[in-house]
């Protein structure tokens, strides 16, 4: 191997020892060494590895709900990147702060990655917990990463696009989650409807129960005699309840109904027609936390990472008032 990527043999053992000595191997030699390495199949022995170093080799992403497709995206982002930094990666949801300390302290993982969270994880972590924070308030922990997304920016950019196309009164169908994310989406909302002088009719639902809720709250929502002509949903799954809730009404999108989600989801772009949404970049978010982590691991310093921009994408499901 140390001959075909053409370094010594001490350079491979550095590259696959995980220790600091390892890290200070140029990137270009060890992206050269991995190649090589994988051309000839070879798997370096990570149990030893990680016993030398006293870690098990897993981090773990805490999500609030495993059904969730947003949450996939940002899973995918995670196994990119941890897989870089040799590391493997366990996903669970509804742990509370109690058990996400007890997990960190019982030594089953090198750290957590704690994503979206609700109110009830918010607890003290050990201090010497290496954790990040996705999709959360920065002021969560000021001792730990936190990496952002714009999700207010994400909001506006809804609320302007139906503004825009001659609304001026929509719906809303906020999420009940008691969490920072949906805090923000929210305050967005509101400051947003508020400067377009827009008239509104909101009605909260709960996205831990799927699309069978959501399509439960928007017939509620179309069934009011003073139904809007237009809804923003706190994700695409709530969108796509409203698309069945409009279809069993005899509504169609976008003649009847303008229709814009959030978090730019597989489904977005299979419903019929098309959803505009707004794209939550869900492997950025994944693989910026896995990558602070990795540095908090290595005991590097972790820059803060700006918030990561989302965009409005335009498909077919609005429509001019």
């Amino acid at each position: 191997m140390a001959r075909l990527a053409g370094v010594s043999q001490a350079t491979v053992s550095l590259v696959f020892s995980g220790s600091e000595a390892g890290r200070r191997v140029s990137e270009a030699t060890r992206e050269r060494v991995r190649q090589a390495a994988d051309s000839l199949g070879y798997r370096p022995q990570a149990a030893g590895r990680q016993l030398r170093l006293g870690r098990s080799g897993m981090i773990m992403l805490a999500v609030p709900n495993l059904q969730g497709p947003f949450f996939g995206r940002v899973l995918q982002g995670v196994h990119q990147e941890a897989g870089r930094h040799g590391l493997a990666v366990v996903v669970s949801s509804g742990w509370g702060s109690a058990t996400l300390a007890e997990a960190a302290t019982a030594g089953r993982f090198d750290g957590l990655l704690i994503c979206s969270p609700d109110d009830s994880q918010l607890g003290e972590l050990p201090p010497d917990t290496p954790a990040v924070f996705l999709d959360a308030d920065p002021g969560t922990d000021r001792a730990r990463p936190t990496v952002e997304l714009d999700v207010a920016g994400g909001m506006r950019a809804a609320v302007e696009h139906l503004a825009a196309l001659g609304h001026r009164r929509i719906g809303h169908l906020r999420s009940t989650h008691a969490a920072y994310t949906f805090r923000r989406r929210q305050a967005a909302f509101e400051q947003a409807v508020r400067e377009l002088g827009l008239e509104v009719v909101e009605l909260g639902v709960s996205l831990n129960d799927g699309h069978a809720a959501a399509r439960i709250v928007a017939g509620q929502l179309l069934e009011r005699a003073d139904r809007p002509r237009a809804v923003v949903c706190d994700d695409d799954v709530v969108a796509s309840g409203v698309y069945q809730a409009a279809a069993e009404r005899g509504l169609r999108v976008p003649d009847d109904l303008s229709v814009v989600g959030m978090d730019n989801v597989t489904v977005a772009a299979l419903l019929a027609p098309p959803l505009t949404t707004v794209d939550l970049p869900g492997e950025e978010l994944g693989r910026a936390g896995a990558a602070a982590l990795a540095g908090l691991l290595h005991g590097e310093p972790v820059p803060p990472v700006p918030p990561l921009a989302t965009s409005l994408v335009l498909r077919s499901s609005t429509a001019p008032a």
